[in-house]
């Protein structure tokens, strides 16, 4: 279930000497942060559905505050806005996550691009780009469009 595989990604990102948010762009917490509110942002147009469910992403699987997840949200859009270019995050995510963790990556990318009810061709652009940059095939990335698109429907 998606929400198993969302929580495993976060613990695999998670480290129990550090504290629960972090602000430096080289945490892999702040660096995945920082992809989805890249990808959120990606169309022009950010709907108040997309950071809520980013925010919601950010409190549950990694077990952290309201507070903390806005903290977090904030560390990586202050990231991503510094950025120039994706390479500085995913270089950071792609050492510390092994494969499946990076199509899980690609499956929360995914959830955020539809949670304003549909998805754009610029979100589909970052997504192909920040798959491309981890590793993560053309096929995987596709297969987890379509989990992702199942769960969806199944709850609708």
């Amino acid at each position: 279930m998606l929400i198993d595989r969302l929580h495993q990604f976060f613990e695999s990102l998670a480290q129990d000497d550090a504290p629960s948010v972090k602000t430096d762009k080289n945490d892999p917490q702040v660096a995945a942060t920082a992809l989805f509110h890249h990808l959120i942002e990606a169309d022009g147009e950010t709907a108040e559905s997309e950071t809520q469910r980013l925010k919601e992403i950010l409190s549950s699987e990694f077990d952290i505050s309201v507070d903390e997840a806005v903290a977090l949200y904030q560390a990586g859009q202050a990231a991503d806005k510094d950025a120039v270019d994706l390479y500085s995050f995913t270089s950071v995510l792609k050492v510390k996550l092994d494969e499946e963790q990076k199509v899980d990556l690609v499956e929360i990318l995914w959830d955020l691009a539809y949670a304003d009810g549909h998805r754009h061709e610029l979100e589909d652009h970052v997504i192909w780009r920040i798959s491309d940059l981890l590793g993560v095939s053309a096929r995987d990335r596709v297969l987890a469009r379509q989990r992702i698109e199942a769960e969806r429907n199944k709850s609708s």
